[in-house]
């Protein structure tokens, strides 16, 4: 008598838990779902069926999404045609999303695998299983809805009666577990009056920021239920921002732009508050962070700070409404302040410079050779450079750049000065600059100077009249500008007023002398209406 050898199906079973509740357990629901699927598999025997020893377990993770290990193994293994059904205990163990569902059942057609729920009977070898599955399917989306909206809802009533619905507490804070309230913590509520003073008294977050980190203090340290510890580290511009704009420091709290009375004692003062917030609104920075596609640099994603170990962003200086100078900047420089870096801005033409000239003695590509090169836009040079460099570094403290390539992650050094790599105080368009009134010339190069020597390039004015090939007495006259009004200096700078061009530098000098602006403006105003 024939018979028909029967087809093995291999069987992936799958489990998934919401929570890591009780998986520490010898027995767990993980266990409870994989014994149930094995037994319903033991049942289609007859079928061919036969459970794969390969376990698929995700524990503690959501089925809203399919970001879970567990499930991306399984997909990888359904993709090499290791498996020929999945078995679940129930529909949404293996996701809650109609959409990532329908994705999910489309790869297990494409590969010729079934789908079977242990409880809910069925399985989509037929039309009736995958009609019913996609009926349980909605439903399980619709409840996962519903769920998330009372949540919402519960939060945002909790929020407008002014109580803390949980997460980490702010620093000044601690939590009160049994009563779910937050209470000041004594010791660091100096430190969060202290945040607010210094602002108060430097009008910048960044320097709040260096002076903080310079007496030593850290951000609040806590330690999670599976005994993590976070925090106590040095702090970022991006945390004192926060702390000086929470509305919790107050005694409020913040909900959907709207603030409500909160229960937490307050820390700060309204009026202290307050003050801090129109300084906000009234400073400006100085540097502006490019906007991503428009503004972007040749090594944009792909130049680090060495020392810092963090990346360098392409950025610009503003005067005068005109773009003049270009820099990748240190991020940890820019969050923990300059000092914090030996790096801090470099110069994005030197940078970029150098590091194609390095590529050049390294790689054989015809497109990076000088004459080619120079004929290509950004995005053109930008395509030339991301096959070939896979990242450039910095190291401020050995001046070492450092070149890795894509191909086999190869490594090239080479000896940069930091100088080399620092903006000369000298004016980009020279020929524009040298039609300008002298003291329009001299003034530029003050501030330039002043940059120069800001950026610790150099402190030595002799040194700086060596570069530029001036006299060193002239160096000190031209600084001395600097001493003039604000609005003198606004004049020289910008004003149409042919009379610039005719007041002599040693009349100026003698402007410069005088301590009070008051009487600068009236000697200024005396050169304009006679300026010979």
């Amino acid at each position: 008598m024939d018979t028909q050898e029967k087809k093995i199906i291999h069987c992936a079973i799958y489990t998934r838990k919401s929570t890591s509740d009780g998986l520490e357990q010898d027995f767990t629901s993980l266990d409870a779902q994989r014994e149930s699927a094995e037994s319903y598999i033991a049942s289609q025997k007859n079928e061919g069926w036969v459970v794969l020893s390969e376990r698929y377990d995700d524990g503690g993770f959501t089925g809203a999404n399919t970001d879970r290990p567990a499930l991306q193994k399984l997909i990888t293994d359904i993709k090499a045609d290791k498996i020929n059904c999945v078995v679940v205990y129930k529909v949404d163990r293996l996701s809650r999303s109609l959409m990532d569902f329908a994705e999910l059942l489309s790869l297990f057609e494409k590969h010729n695998t079934a789908f079977a729920s242990v409880t809910q009977h069925f399985n989509t070898q037929n039309s009736m299983g995958r009609l019913t599955l996609n009926i349980l399917l909605s439903f399980a989306q619709f409840e996962r809805e519903i769920i998330s909206e009372r949540t919402r809802d519960k939060m945002g009533a909790a929020k407008r009666k002014g109580k803390w619905i949980g997460g980490r507490p702010p620093l000044g804070y601690d939590i009160d577990k049994d009563k779910h309230k937050l209470f000041i913590n004594q010791k660091e509520v100096k430190l969060v009056r202290e945040i607010f003073d210094l602002y108060l008294e430097k009008r910048s977050i960044l320097a709040t920021t260096i002076e903080i980190n310079n007496k030593g203090c850290v951000t609040k340290q806590y330690t999670s239920e599976k005994g993590l510890r976070f925090g106590g580290i040095k702090f970022k511009t991006t945390g004192i921002y926060n702390i000086i704009t929470n509305v919790l420091y107050i005694g409020k709290v913040e909900y959907h732009g709207e603030i409500y009375q909160g229960e937490q004692e307050p820390i700060i003062s309204d009026e202290i508050f307050q003050k801090v917030q129109k300084i906000l609104i009234e400073n400006k920075p100085n540097w502006k962070m490019t906007k991503r596609n428009k503004h972007v640099g040749l090594l944009s994603g792909m130049l680090r700070c060495k020392v810092c170990d963090t990346p360098m962003y392409f950025t610009y200086n503003v005067k005068a409404n005109k773009y003049k100078y270009h820099y990748y900047a240190c991020l940890n420089a820019s969050k923990r302040g300059y000092k914090s870096c030996p790096v801090r801005l470099l110069s994005a033409q030197k940078i970029e410079n150098k590091v194609i000239e390095a590529l050049r003695t390294i790689v054989r590509e015809p497109k990076v050779n000088e004459d080619t090169w120079n004929k290509f836009t950004l995005q053109e040079k930008i395509a030339v450079i991301k096959p070939i460099l896979k990242e450039a570094t910095y190291n401020g403290n050995n001046q070492i750049l450092e070149i890795l390539l894509n191909k086999n992650d190869e490594k090239y050094t080479f000896k940069v000065e930091l100088t080399e790599l620092k903006n000369m105080p000298i004016p980009p368009n020279q020929a524009n600059i040298k039609e300008e009134p002298q003291l329009r010339q001299n003034l530029l190069l003050a501030h330039q100077i002043q940059e120069v020597i800001e950026d610790d390039q150099t402190k030595d004015l002799k040194q700086m009249a060596g570069w530029l090939n001036i006299n060193h007495i002239k160096i000190y006259l031209i600084m001395n500008m600097l001493m003039l009004a604000p609005n003198i200096q606004e004049e020289i700078l910008l004003s149409d007023d042919s009379a610039i061009s005719l007041i002599p530098e040693y009349k100026v000098n003698e402007i410069c002398r005088e301590m009070i602006w008051e009487k600068q403006r009236e000697m200024w105003q005396k050169l304009l209406n006679n300026p010979a």
